[in-house]
C-alpha cells in the first residue's frame, strides 16, 4: 500500500461501535467492490467498499467481513475470507495479502479463504434469525442494471435462507461514519496537506496560454509523489466560462490572458479524502471585478464557515448561507434590493448566480455518507463552499475549505492553502 500502517485499533474500535447498534442474534456479512473492466483485458483502478475498509482497514479485491457477536463458538463472531493466492498470481499481479497479514492489518484472528465462505456461514447461520447486508444508499447514488457485489450477496443469502429476517448495514454506518475518531481526522489532513503543497505548484507554474490540463498534470504529480492513492474525484480546473459549468473536468481550454480559472480537487489518501476549491487568476494578477467577485465569495466562506457548529441544522446552515451570497450578490449589482424584496419566495432569485449547497460530510467518500436531517455534531467534517457564477461576464467562483467541527467550534484543515487576494498575487509572481 502506499499509505503509512493505519493503527489496527482503529477498525477494532469501528468494529466494536458497529457491533452494538445490531439486532440480537443476527450476522453481518460486507462483501468489497467488484473490480471494473474497462476494454478488452484493462481494469480500472480498484477502489474498496468504504464501509468494509471502516470495519477491517483490507484494501485488497475479493473479500468478506463476517460478524455474529453472539455466537456459541467465539472463533465465529469475527471472520474475515480473503483471496488465497497461487504462484500463478504471484507472477501476474503480484503478492496478496496472507491470513497474518490480514489479521495484523484488522485486529481479527480468525482469517480464511474466500473459498470456504459458503461451508464456514453454513455452519452458523440457522444459529442466527436474520442478517445485516451491505448495499449502496447514497442520497446522490444513481441505480444502474448492472449488478455490483453486494447486489449478488443479496440475492444469493435470500435464495440460500429466505426465512432469515434481513437488516442493512447502511443505517448503522451512516450514523456511525459521520463522527470521526482521532486517527481518521489526522488521515483527512495527510490528504489536505498533500493538496495544499499541490496548490501551491499550480500557483507557480500558472501562465497565460497554458492548457488547463497542465495545471492538472502538477497536482496529480505531487498527489502520487506524496503517496495519495488517486484524485479524490475528477480534478475541475476550469479557466474563464468553464467556471460556470459546476462539475466541468474536461480540462482541455486554454487558459488565456485575463481569465480567472477555479480548480476544485481533492486528494484521497488512505481511502480518506479532502476537497478544496481555489480562484485565481491567469496572469497572476486579479482585474477589478475579479477581485470583487472573489472578495465576494471569500466573505460568505468566512462568515458561512462560523456557522458550522454543533447542535446546527444543515437545514439553517444553507439558509444561512443564501442569505449571505443573496447580500453579496446585491453589493455586485447582480441582483437589486427591490427586486429581492418582491421575490417569490419559492423561486428565490440568488439562484441564477448561486444554484448548489455549501455543505457536505467528508470522509471515506467525499460526499460522506449520513443524513442531513440530523444537527452537526462535534467530530464532523463538512466542508464549506459558497459560489458566485456570471456567465454573462465569464467568471466563475467558488471557495471551499474543510472543517473539523469541535465542542467549542470548528477547525480549519486547510487553513494553510492560500486564499488570500494578496497571498495568491503574490505566490504567483514569485515564480522561484
Amino acid at each position: 500500500m502506499r499509505y503509512e500502517k493505519i493503527t489496527k485499533e482503529l477498525f477494532i474500535e469501528n468494529r466494536n461501535r458497529f457491533i452494538l447498534k445490531m439486532k440480537s442474534n443476527t450476522i453481518s456479512i460486507l462483501t468489497s467492490n467488484d473490480v471494473k473492466h474497462n476494454n478488452a483485458d484493462d481494469i480500472m483502478g480498484f477502489t474498496q467498499n468504504n464501509d468494509l475498509f471502516y470495519l477491517s482497514g483490507i484494501d485488497q479485491e475479493e473479500t468478506i467481513l463476517v460478524l455474529y457477536p453472539e455466537a456459541y463458538k467465539k472463533n465465529n463472531r469475527e471472520i474475515l475470507f480473503i483471496k488465497e493466492t497461487n504462484e500463478h498470481v504471484k507472477i501476474w499481479d503480484g503478492e496478496k495479502l496472507t491470513k497474518s497479514e490480514a489479521s495484523e492489518i484488522s485486529g481479527i484472528k480468525r482469517v480464511e479463504w474466500l473459498k470456504d465462505f459458503e461451508k464456514v456461514l453454513q455452519l452458523m447461520a440457522f444459529e442466527a434469525d436474520g442478517f445485516y447486508l451491505g448495499h449502496n444508499e447514497h442520497i446522490k447514488r444513481v441505480t444502474k442494471d448492472q449488478q455490483t457485489q453486494q447486489d449478488r450477496m443479496i440475492l444469493w443469502c435470500k435464495e440460500k435462507y429466505p426465512l432469515h429476517d434481513y437488516h442493512r448495514v447502511a443505517k448503522i454506518t451512516r450514523e456511525l461514519r459521520p463522527i470521526k475518531s482521532d486517527v481518521e481526522v489526522a488521515l483527512i489532513q495527510r490528504a489536505a496537506n498533500i493538496s495544499v503543497e499541490s496548490f501551491k505548484r499550480v500557483l507557480k507554474v500558472c501562465k497565460p496560454n497554458i492548457k488547463e490540463y497542465e495545471l492538472e498534470a502538477e497536482l496529480t504529480y505531487n498527489l502520487v509523489r506524496s503517496g495519495g492513492s488517486h484524485h479524490a474525484f475528477m480534478p475541475i480546473v476550469a479557466s474563464g466560462k468553464n467556471a460556470c459549468a459546476l462539475h466541468y473536468n474536461s480540462n482541455d481550454a486554454i487558459c488565456k490572458e485575463g481569465d480567472m480559472i477555479l480548480m476544485d480537487f481533492g486528494v484521497c489518501y488512505a481511502n480518506y479524502n479532502s476537497d478544496t476549491t481555489r480562484c485565481f487568476p491567469v496572469n497572476g494578477k486579479f482585474s477589478k471585478r475579479q477581485k470583487e467577485v472573489y472578495t465576494s465569495v471569500l466573505h460568505c466562506l468566512k462568515e458561512g464557515s462560523k456557522l458550522l457548529l454543533a447542535g446546527t441544522l444543515p437545514e439553517d446552515y444553507e439558509k444561512e448561507m443564501a442569505s449571505l451570497v443573496e447580500a453579496e450578490l446585491i453589493k455586485l449589482g447582480l441582483l437589486s434590493a427591490n427586486e429581492v424584496a418582491m421575490q417569490d419566495i419559492e423561486k428565490p432569485l440568488y439562484k441564477k448566480y448561486f444554484m448548489h449547497g455549501t455543505a457536505h460530510y467528508l470522509g471515506l467518500d467525499v460526499h460522506d455518507i449520513g443524513l442531513y436531517s440530523r444537527p452537526f455534531e462535534a467530530g464532523m467534517v463538512l466542508t464549506c463552499e459558497p459560489g458566485i457564477y456570471i456567465p454573462e461576464e465569464g467568471i466563475g467562483c467558488r471557495l471551499e475549505n474543510d472543517y473539523l467541527i469541535t465542542s467549542t467550534g470548528n477547525v480549519n484543515l486547510t487553513e494553510a492553502m492560500p486564499i488570500e487576494i494578496e497571498d495568491i498575487e503574490r505566490l504567483m509572481n514569485n515564480k522561484k
